[in-house]
C-alpha cells in the first residue's frame, strides 16, 4: 500500500487552540472530526501543559493530522497501530450499523486499522459478501486514515468462531466468498465436533495457506474468536490449527468483546461480561472446568490463567498470539434499531439503522476502539504491515485505556542483540538477558471520562519443553508469576527491570498489568499467581472498573 497522506484544509488563521486541542472544551462537544483529531493528539501525547505554546497544535497547523503515523513517531523502529479484528454490520443476522458507522466510530475513537467480520451464513455467503464489499471499499475512501479490512466471521466447523481476513485486492471479494462456501461450518452443515468436521477446519485453514502461496492473495490471517466460551474448542483443535498452516492460524482472542455485557440492571445487560455465561454442552471438551465458561478480570479463560492452556501452548516454543476486541453488534447505551421494514433472509442485509428513541441499555458492546484495543507494531502505516505485525506476535491488548503505550523487551547484557515482543532472542548458554519494560501511563481521559490508574505490573515466564505429548493438555506446570512491581506514579513513563539472569534454558517471558480493583489467587494457586484476576460475576461485572493490559510473549533460546 505504500505511504499514506492526510488532505486536510483547516480554516484557522490566528494563533488559537482548535477545538480539538482545548481541553475546556469535552470531548461530547466535538465533531467526529474534532473527536479524531484529539484523539491523535492524546495518543500522541500532544495533550495537556503546554499546549498552548506548541505550534503544531495553533491554528492553521496541518502538519498535526498529516503523515502516515497519525502524528506519532515510530518507537524503536514501529509505528504501533491500534485496532479491532472483530466487528459486525447490518449483512449480520444479529448486526444493524453500517459499514461506515463503524468505520467513523473507529476512527474517532482512535483505531488505526479494523476488519468488518460479518458472521459466516447461508445469507452472508449467498448475498451479503457480495454486497459489504463496496461498501467497505468506499469507507477506506471516506475515512482514509483507519486502514479497513474485508473478513468474515467464520463458524469453524467442529469449534467456535474465528476472524478470517485477506489483504485488499482484486481477489478479496472472491477468496472470501470461495472460502464461506466451502468451509464454514454453519453453510456445511458441520457444526458437530465429529473427526470429519475437525478435518474441515484443518482444510480451511490450508486453503487459505495455498491461497497466499498461489499468490491469489497478498495475504490472509485467521484468529480464533472467544475461544472458550462455549468449551468446544478442544485444545487439541486450537494445535491442529497452528500446526497445520503457522503463518495463518497465528492466535486467539485473548479477551472477548461484549465486554458491557456484565454491566449491571437495571442501567446494563446484567449478564455475562463478553458474553460468558455458558454452560457444558455435548461438544463442549469435558475435560475444561466449569471456571473455563467466564471470564476473569474481562479477559477469557485460556489467557488469564497463568500455567493454563495459552502458557501451554507457549512451553511448546511455538507461537501463538492474543488480540483483544468489541464484538461490535449493538452499541450499549445507543439509541438506533434496525431500519424498518428489515428482511434479512431476503435481502442478507437489514435496512439502515434509524433512530429509536430510547436509550439500548440492554445492548452489551462497544463501538470499535472505545474500550477494547489491540496494538500492533508495523513497520509504516499500511495493510500488509499490520499483518505482518500480528503475525510476527508484535502485539499487546488493552482494556479502557489503561495505559497509553508499552514497550517490551528481552535484551542481552553482553552484546546487541535484543528482541521486542513476539520475538525469539538467540544467545550463548550462560548469557545474562535482562527484561527491560518501558509503560506510557494513561496520558488523559479514557471514554468514560476517568484516567486510569496502572497499580501493578506482573512478569510471568515459564520454559519452554517441546511438543505438547498430550494434544490436549491445557496446563503449563513452570509457568508462574516471578516478579511483580509496583507502579507508584500516575504520569509519565515508568521503566522496569527483570534480570533473568543466566539463561540455561529456553523460556519465554510475558507482560501483564492491572489497575488493581478486582484480584485473586489465581487458579493454579498462589505459588503461581498470588495476585491474578477474578472471576467475573454473573449479573455484576462493570468493566470500567477493572482494567488489564496484557503483551505477546518473547523467549529467550540459548544454545
Amino acid at each position: 500500500m505504500g505511504q499514506h497522506h492526510h488532505h486536510h484544509s483547516h480554516d484557522h488563521t490566528h494563533e488559537e487552540l482548535p477545538a480539538a486541542a482545548d481541553l475546556a472544551v469535552p470531548d461530547q462537544e466535538l465533531s467526529p472530526d474534532e473527536l479524531s483529531r484529539r484523539s491523535m493528539f492524546r495518543r500522541a501525547g500532544l495533550l495537556g501543559a503546554g499546549l498552548a505554546s506548541a505550534g503544531v497544535l495553533a491554528g492553521g497547523a496541518g502538519a498535526a493530522a498529516a503523515g502516515p503515523d497519525r502524528n506519532r513517531p515510530p518507537r524503536n523502529g514501529f509505528l504501533w497501530l491500534a485496532g479491532d479484528h472483530h466487528i459486525h454490520t447490518q449483512y449480520s443476522s444479529d448486526g444493524k450499523y453500517r459499514v461506515l458507522d463503524h468505520v467513523r466510530h473507529a476512527n474517532a475513537y482512535g483505531l488505526d486499522w479494523m476488519v468488518i467480520t460479518d458472521h459466516g451464513s447461508n445469507e452472508h455467503a449467498k448475498i451479503g459478501v457480495d454486497k459489504v464489499n463496496p461498501d467497505i471499499v468506499a469507507a477506506r475512501d471516506k475515512v482514509r486514515d483507519t486502514l479497513v479490512f474485508q473478513g468474515l466471521e467464520w463458524n469453524i466447523p467442529a469449534a467456535e468462531h474465528g476472524t478470517v481476513f485477506v489483504h485488499p485486492g482484486r481477489n478479496e471479494l472472491p477468496l472470501l466468498k470461495e472460502f464461506e462456501n466451502t468451509f464454514d461450518g454453519s453453510v456445511k452443515g458441520a457444526t458437530a465436533g465429529t473427526p470429519a468436521n475437525e478435518a474441515l477446519a484443518i482444510a480451511g485453514v490450508n486453503f487459505l495457506a495455498d491461497a497466499v502461496r498461489r499468490r491469489r492473495v497478498q495475504d490472509a490471517l485467521f484468529l480464533a474468536n472467544h475461544p472458550a466460551r462455549k468449551g468446544i474448542d478442544s485444545p487439541h483443535e486450537v494445535r491442529a490449527w497452528r500446526d497445520a498452516a503457522p503463518s495463518i492460524a497465528v492466535g486467539m482472542e485473548g479477551a472477548p468483546g461484549h465486554q458491557g455485557a456484565g454491566i449491571p440492571a437495571p442501567h446494563g445487560p446484567g449478564s455475562g461480561r463478553g458474553g460468558y455465561d455458558n454452560s457444558p454442552s455435548a461438544d463442549s471438551f469435558p475435560g475444561y472446568p466449569l471456571e473455563s465458561y467466564r471470564t476473569w478480570g474481562g479477559f477469557d479463560w485460556m489467557t488469564a490463567t497463568v500455567g493454563g492452556l495459552w502458557d501451554s501452548l507457549l512451553a511448546e516454543g511455538k507461537p501463538w498470539w492474543i488480540t483483544a476486541n468489541s464484538d461490535s453488534h449493538n452499541v450499549y447505551a445507543d439509541n438506533a434499531v434496525r431500519g424498518p421494514g428489515s428482511d434479512f433472509t431476503k435481502n442478507g442485509k437489514y435496512n439502515d439503522p434509524v433512530y429509536g428513541g430510547d436509550l439500548n441499555l440492554t445492548d452489551t458492546d462497544f463501538w470499535p476502539g472505545y474500550y477494547s484495543r489491540t496494538h500492533v507494531g508495523s513497520r509504516d502505516f499500511s495493510y500488509a504491515s499490520v499483518m505482518d505485525g500480528i503475525r510476527a506476535g508484535r502485539v499487546w491488548v488493552d482494556h479502557g485505556g489503561l495505559i497509553s503505550g508499552l514497550d517490551v523487551r528481552l535484551r542481552a547484557r553482553n552484546g546487541r542483540d535484543e528482541v521486542t515482543l513476539g520475538g525469539m532472542l538467540h544467545v550463548r548458554r550462560g548469557a545474562e538477558v535482562d527484561l527491560v519494560i518501558s509503560i506510557d501511563l494513561a496520558n488523559g481521559p479514557n471514554w468514560a471520562q476517568f484516567v486510569p490508574q496502572l497499580a501493578r505490573i506482573d512478569v510471568i515466564t515459564g520454559n519452554v519443553t517441546g511438543p505438547a505429548t498430550d494434544r490436549d493438555g491445557f496446563v503449563a506446570p513452570t509457568a508462574k508469576v516471578a516478579k511483580s512491581f509496583e507502579v507508584n506514579k500516575s504520569i509519565g513513563t515508568v521503566h522496569f527491570t527483570y534480570p533473568l539472569g543466566k539463561v540455561g534454558a529456553a523460556q519465554y517471558v510475558r507482560v501483564r498489568g492491572t489497575d488493581g480493583n478486582r484480584t485473586a489467587v489465581g487458579l493454579r494457586g498462589a505459588a503461581v499467581d498470588p495476585v491474578g484476576p477474578a472471576m467475573d460475576v454473573l449479573g455484576s461485572a462493570d468493566p470500567w472498573k477493572d482494567l488489564w493490559f496484557y503483551s505477546n510473549p518473547l523467549w529467550v533460546l540459548p544454545s
